[in-house]
């Protein structure tokens, strides 16, 4: 998609729809991945699973190295978290990861519909969010943090500013 392509990560509630939508408003080229590329799978070999689960949440590894090869945009940023990261973050130019304190998660989650992943009534996988937000551990090592705390124009504009300002060599 892009000749410089961009991860944008965090757990739940931190604003990755959201920033999507809002680079799309834009006029990026962004890709929500949690609705284009995820499925239900082994994180380790791809293979389909059945079921809704966090640990099999996975995006198609080749998907995504097509839409990477593919440059007709200047830069694409794919927004969403996926359980194999690890099996293609290394074809981006670069990692954004979207932060927020535990009481605006919280109340995101709150504000959240019944039926979505972590809306009200689902107690489990509130927990699961609330214990990834303490661990970081479903977060890539290496993003640059971003501060999802502040108005969505704000956290675009930032991660908009950081990806020119990292333009990698190759170019």
């Amino acid at each position: 998609m892009g000749i410089r392509n961009y991860l944008i990560e965090g757990i739940s509630g931190t604003g990755k729809t959201s920033v999507c939508k809002e680079l799309q408003r834009r006029g990026y080229d962004a890709i929500h991945g949690d609705r284009e590329l995820a499925y239900q799978g082994d994180p380790e070999t791809g293979t389909r699973t059945y079921g809704v689960t966090h640990e099999h949440h996975i995006w198609d590894v080749d998907k995504v190295k097509d839409l990477v090869a593919n440059q007709n945009e200047s830069v694409t940023f794919f927004c969403g978290g996926s359980r194999n990261f690890s099996k293609f973050i290394d074809l981006f130019d670069g990692v954004f990861v979207l932060e927020v304190d535990l009481d605006t998660l919280n109340r995101r989650l709150d504000e959240r519909p019944e039926d979505e992943w972590g809306g009200k009534g689902r107690k489990t996988e509130r927990e699961l969010i609330v214990r990834l937000h303490q661990t970081k551990e479903d977060i890539p090592k290496n993003g640059m943090i971003i501060d999802a705390t502040v108005p969505i124009e704000e956290v675009v504009d930032a991660i908009v500013r950081l990806s020119e300002e990292n333009k990698p060599e190759r170019q």
